[in-house]
């Protein structure tokens, strides 16, 4: 069962970084405890708070819905 979470997570972590640049533009990433740095001549991008506020929204609409 935690394989099936760390590999969730993965695939969250890789659709977070494809749609980058439209989550910016969104607001989303610039928010407090997501975290961005440079290892080794690239860029990783970690968006905990935004991941934690999709979650909250999809919940809400999964909810209404």
């Amino acid at each position: 069962m935690g394989l099936r979470w760390l590999l969730v997570i993965l695939i969250a972590l890789l659709l977070f970084s494809g749609l980058q640049r439209w989550l910016l533009k969104l607001g989303l990433g610039r928010l407090p405890g997501d975290f961005r740095f440079r290892l080794f001549g690239r860029e990783f991008f970690i968006p905990i708070t935004s991941s934690v506020l999709l979650s909250v929204v999809a919940l809400l609409i999964t909810k209404l819905v």
